[in-house]
Formats: structure tokens, C-alpha cells, sequence
């Protein structure tokens, strides 16, 4: 018998399942979106509407009512935005543009800072000054350095404003990305609400390849790997062996990459399908060759913003070689704190700034002593090889939840660690250890081989997409977590 109390339940936030791309009611959602969409498709106006109604839906199921934090951002960039092109006064351009960045960041250093502060406060004193209970908002993160980037370009007269509100609040609500980016810019993003709506077969069938491809990455790589051993080690280190933590590092590695990849290759394909490009946001990261390449490969749009509003703002490069060095410790620095209010984020965001400030210093001193070693291939090989190193010892501290369990990895590590462990290790992990290879084998895969998988697909029509989808079912089936596991940038 149809219950239908159930049935609008449904329709109602639930903080234990929050929407996300791969919830079972985001089927039936997306369903009706698309083909509301459809319908709407000619009529400009009405479909962004449309749009921007499903977009505040989603965001409402995916945190509940902190959606009305995003439709006071809209309302507040939208009129601040205007108000700063139209005033012909510099200084009040100024004004304005400080009142809109003190609201942003005031709402993200209340939600996600003010506790930590308060905290490390009680650590540096002997006051102990309570927390409050804040709730740590879902896409705060995002949506805020997406609108700080909107104001300030649109004051440096980069960009014209917004003229319609209905505009901005689907660029700053846009459900694809709200929840985990990509940090998407909005000299890229507004043009395209006013185009025509048309996919191209091409652009449906790339659409689909990321989509199933990044179904792939996170439901099956990711969350196999971290449901059956890498969340076991770093919850309590100490109870396992030097081994154990070693590869459970190595494993968060490409955990952390499948799962955000992944994430935001259905971002990006969904958004295809709906007619919008938003930038790609990862690179085959672990093939970099330098930590500044690395930065050029993951996270693309937070480490290109970071670059336009933080370090270029500080002086960047133009100030000499100490302040220069000094702007990129402050610009990971920053970069770390974006990810959380903890200490282990601060010493991630921290490892990062020196590692790139010594790449540069490298680069300089290296110029004439090394010039031609750095050409050779034995030099590449062992530039990777040192790159990936310091990027997994760095993701101990991100992925830990405190400094003692960073310290206890490093300890296990170094004091429990033997050869004599591997028959042990291999007779319990072995299925992780193949599906770990797996994770680094599809990374490592040419960019022409997922281009000519996704012209196979458009060539191969309707049964070539049933016929993928199906496969995906059907592992996706054998290998499903008994519990879902969240997106690791869920919380960012």
C-alpha cells in the first residue's frame, strides 16, 4: 500500500542523509528537473527561475534551512554588486566593496572559525570561555570565495554586475557545484544563462563519460578503500602496525582523489548535459614533477583563486624574493584554513606554503648549477618520486582528526614498522592493495583514451549508454558500502 507520509518525507531535510549526487532520491529528482528544464528551454526568464527553485531545493536537502544563508548572499552580493559599478565615487566604491567582503567572510569565519578561535583562545589562557553550538554549514566554503571573487572583480571593473537577480542567484546556487565546487568565477559562469539551451551529441556523450566515470571514482575506488581499511587506521593509529599506517597513507592518497575527482566530474558532466561548462578541477595531480605543479593540477579552482584574490593581492612576486617567499606561506597558510578551523589543516596549508617558497628558492639557485640534470629524464623521475612523497606525508595531517593522531601515524611508522609484517598485511588487505593499483592505474591514464572512450560512446548511441550504465550497476552492486560514506569535501 503507497504510504504517503512516507512519500513527502522525502521531500523534507534529513540531516543523517543529506542530498548528494549519489543518493537514491536524486534519481527522481534530477528526472523531473530535467525534463521541467526541457519544457522551459526557450523561455529565458522562466527557466532560470526554474533552475534557481530546483537549485535552493537541493541546497535545502543537502543542509536544510541554511539555504536561506544563500539566498541572503545572493541578495546582499546582487545589490552591493550594482552599487559598486554604478557610484562614481571611488571611495565609495571602496566602502561598499569592504561591506560586502566583511559580510561574506563574517558569515564564514561565524560558522566555521568562531569556535576554533574561541578554543585556541582557551589553550593560549587559562579562561575557559565556552563554545557555541554552531553547525558546520555544507558548500560555505564555495559560495563564499565564489562571491567575494564576484565583488571584487566587479569593483577592479573585470566584469559587469549581474542585472537581473534571478542571474546571480543561479550562479551562486547552481546545484551541480554548490555543495563541492568546482569554485566556479562569474565572468565564466553568467555569460552562458542567456544562451540558447543546446547539447550537442558530443557534449552529452563527454557529459555521460564523466559522469559514470566519476560514479566510478568515488562509490566504488574511493569509498571500497576507505570503508575497509583507511578509515580504520586513521581513527585509532596506534592500534595498528607501521605498515598498516604506511599504506593506509599511500591508500588515502588516492582515496582523497577519487573522491573529490570523482565528485566533481559528475559536476562537471551534469552540467553539460544542462547546457553550462564550468571549469575542470583536477589534472592528473600525482604526475606533477614539482609542488608547484602539483597546484597547477589539483584543486585548480581553489588554487587559481587563491592566486588572483590572496597572493597577487599581497604583492605576489613583485615585491622581492623574501616577500615573495612570504606571500606563499600566507597564501596556503589561508589555503589551509579554508579546508577547516583545526591545527592539522594549518600545518597542511603551512607544509604546502614552505614546500613551494623552497621550490622557488630551487628553481633559482638551480638555474645555472643544475640547468642541463634538469632536463634529463632521471631527474624528472626522481622529482615526481620526491613530489609524491611529500604530498602523501602531507595528507596524514589533513586527513587526521587531531595532532595526536598525526602523531601516532608517525609513530607507528617509525617504531612498528618490519618486513616481517607483509604476510599478515597481504592476507587481509590484498583486495585493497588490488583496488589501490586500480585507483593509481585509472589516474595514470592518457587524457586521449577517456577522449576516444567518450567519441565511442556518441558513436555507439542509446545502447552504447544503456550498456555502460548497466556494467556500472552491476559492480557497483558487488563492491556497495554497506553504509554510505560522505564526500570527504562535504565538510569544506
Amino acid at each position: 500500500m503507497f504510504d504517503f507520509t512516507a512519500f513527502l518525507n522525502q521531500f523534507i531535510y534529513d540531516e543523517k542523509n543529506p542530498l548528494l549526487f549519489n543518493s537514491g532520491f536524486f534519481v527522481y529528482f534530477f528526472t523531473l528537473f530535467i525534463f521541467s528544464y526541457y519544457i522551459t528551454r526557450h523561455n529565458y526568464k522562466l527557466r532560470t527561475w526554474l533552475f534557481c527553485c530546483f537549485s535552493l531545493f537541493f541546497f535545502y536537502k543537502a543542509s536544510g534551512a541554511y539555504v536561506l544563508l544563500v539566498i541572503a548572499s545572493a541578495i546582499v552580493d546582487f545589490f552591493i554588486g550594482n552599487l559598486i559599478y554604478e557610484v562614481p565615487s571611488k571611495r565609495s566604491k571602496k566602502i561598499l566593496l569592504v561591506v560586502g567582503l566583511c559580510f561574506n567572510v563574517g558569515l564564514l569565519m561565524y560558522f566555521k572559525y568562531f569556535n576554533f578561535i574561541i578554543n585556541t583562545y582557551n589553550d593560549l589562557t587559562n579562561h575557559k570561555a565556552d563554545a557555541l553550538k554552531i553547525t558546520s554549514l555544507v558548500g560555505i566554503s564555495f559560495y563564499t570565495f565564489e562571491s567575494i571573487s564576484y565583488m571584487v572583480d566587479v569593483y577592479h571593473k573585470k566584469i559587469l554586475p549581474a542585472r537581473r537577480f534571478a542571474d546571480y542567484l543561479l550562479f551562486l546556487s547552481f546545484f551541480p557545484k554548490l555543495v563541492m565546487g568546482p569554485i566556479v568565477r562569474a565572468a565564466d559562469f553568467l555569460p552562458q544563462i542567456s544562451k540558447k539551451y543546446l547539447v550537442s551529441d558530443e557534449e552529452f556523450s563527454k557529459g555521460f563519460y564523466l559522469i559514470v566515470t566519476g560514479l566510478f571514482y568515488k562509490l566504488i575506488i574511493s569509498d571500497y578503500i576507505s570503508a575497509n581499511f583507511v578509515n580504520y587506521v586513521f581513527d585509532e593509529p596506534s592500534r595498528y602496525t607501521g605498515l598498516e599506517c604506511l599504506v593506509a597513507t599511500y591508500g588515502f592518497a588516492i582515496v582523497i582523489y577519487c573522491d573529490f575527482s570523482g565528485y566533481t566530474n559528475i559536476a562537471i558532466g551534469i552540467a553539460k548535459w544542462l547546457g553550462f561548462s564550468i571549469p575542470d578541477n583536477f589534472n592528473l595531480p600525482y604526475r606533477s614533477t614539482d609542488i608547484t605543479d602539483f597546484w597547477k593540477r589539483w584543486h585548480i579552482s581553489l588554487s587559481s583563486w587563491l592566486k588572483d584574490y590572496i597572493y597577487i593581492p599581497l604583492g605576489g612576486n613583485r615585491k622581492g624574493r623574501l616577500r615573495k617567499y612570504l606571500n606563499l606561506i600566507i597564501t596556503m597558510f589561508i589555503g589551509g584554513l579554508w579546508h577547516g578551523a583545526s591545527y592539522t589543516f594549518i600545518i597542511w596549508g603551512l607544509m604546502h606554503g614552505f614546500a613551494l617558497a623552497i621550490h622557488k628558492l630551487w628553481q633559482e639557485k638551480s638555474q645555472t648549477v643544475l640547468f642541463n640534470f634538469r632536463k634529463t629524464k632521471i631527474y624528472t623521475a626522481i622529482a615526481a618520486f620526491i613530489t609524491f612523497q611529500f604530498v602523501c606525508i602531507s595528507w596524514i595531517f589533513f586527513r587526521s582528526e587531531n595532532l595526536n593522531s598525526a602523531k601516532a601515524m608517525f609513530v607507528q611508522m617509525k617504531r612498528q614498522f618490519g618486513l616481517d609484517q607483509i604476510s599478515v598485511f597481504w592476507n587481509n588487505y590484498h583486495n585493497v592493495v588490488y583496488m589501490m593499483i586500480i585507483g593509481f592505474l585509472v589516474h595514470f591514464l592518457p587524457t586521449k583514451l577517456s577522449n576516444y572512450a567518450s567519441n565511442k560512446l556518441k558513436q555507439e548511441g542509446v545502447l552504447g549508454y544503456l550498456f555502460v550504465f548497466l556494467i556500472f550497476i552491476f559492480i557497483y552492486g558487488y563492491f556497495k558500502a554497506a553504509d554510505p560514506i560522505f564526500p570527504i569535501y562535504l565538510q569544506f
